[in-house]
């Protein structure tokens, strides 16, 4: 009996050139695909090294060209076609997701930028809805550092956690955390910032930092009560330098309004950060003023 007639539509072995043609794809894809374990040929002639690939393989090297046509980069098309199935499908939907975020932050820049480049920033601020709310006193475990701005987002998750984890020991968290900016921080500022969680009990909170107090720039401190300058703004506008937009936007209404700003300016983050959408609510961007 001739074994050709058991081999199916899947088996048939085609050449780099007729498979390129068949998945649509150029033969330099496919050699760089190979090279990084995405699809490899079905065999390798070790007389002349050329490439042959089974027409099964045509439905992966089609799945890798749409992946890559969302700009997905190669490692993690890797991750999303070794996976398969609905875990796969989870890994799709992670990376739009981080997309979406980088979509919405790069076109609040872009108005922000747009707005500086024709000297209409008063209209980009206009955007912002400024308001004023009294704040009682609190006591507040706090974490300092000097930190630039690439390094603040890592730095303020970190710290928050941490000091939040504190607080149980504290009497428990007693309003949204915040930072605190006691200097400029930018590419080239590097502040120092202070992550702020308010706590119940004063007590336990001063001996919880008289046992750290040697390892980080930790304290306790209290907190006046005052009236802060706000306004809410979305995690796309949390990202620098969008956000300066809204600092930017507080400090003109501040001025219009003949108030006095009475300490330094500040982050008061009061959602799920990693619950949270790109266009949901998360922070407030506040100045002190009397």
């Amino acid at each position: 009996m001739d074994d050709r007639a058991n081999v199916t539509h899947d088996d048939t072995l085609l050449t780099i050139g007729a498979f390129a043609a068949r998945a649509r794809l150029s033969a330099k894809a496919l050699r760089l695909y190979d090279r990084l374990g995405l699809l490899a040929p079905a065999h390798v002639d070790e007389a002349t090294g050329y490439r042959y690939y089974r027409a099964g393989q045509v439905e992966r090297a089609r799945l890798v060209a749409l992946l890559r046509r969302l700009d997905m980069p190669l490692a993690r098309i890797a991750e999303v076609v070794h996976a398969g199935g609905d875990r796969a499908a989870g890994l799709l939907d992670a990376y739009w997701a981080d997309v979406e975020a980088r979509v919405a932050g790069q076109r609040t820049l872009a108005e922000y930028l747009r707005g500086r480049l024709t000297g209409r920033d008063s209209d980009v601020y206009g955007k912002f809805a400024v308001e004023t709310v009294d704040v009682p006193e609190q006591v507040v475990l706090s974490e300092s550092r000097h930190v630039l701005a690439d390094e603040l987002p890592t730095w303020i998750a970190a710290s928050l956690g941490r000091l939040e984890e504190a607080a149980r020991d504290c009497g428990g968290v007693t309003a949204a955390p915040f930072v605190v900016y006691h200097a400029d921080v930018s590419a080239e500022s590097d502040g120092p910032a202070e992550s702020c969680v308010p706590v119940a009990d004063e007590a336990a909170a001063r001996a919880w930092s008289e046992e750290r107090e040697r390892t980080r720039r930790t304290r306790v401190r209290v907190e006046p009560a005052g009236r802060l300058a706000y306004t809410r703004i979305t995690k796309a506008q949390v990202a620098f330098p969008q956000i300066l937009a809204a600092f930017g936007a507080v400090e003109e209404w501040i001025a219009g309004q003949g108030l006095t700003v009475t300490g330094p300016c500040r982050e008061v983050y009061f959602a799920d950060w990693d619950a949270a959408g790109p266009e949901d609510p998360v922070c407030d961007v506040a100045f002190p003023v009397r």
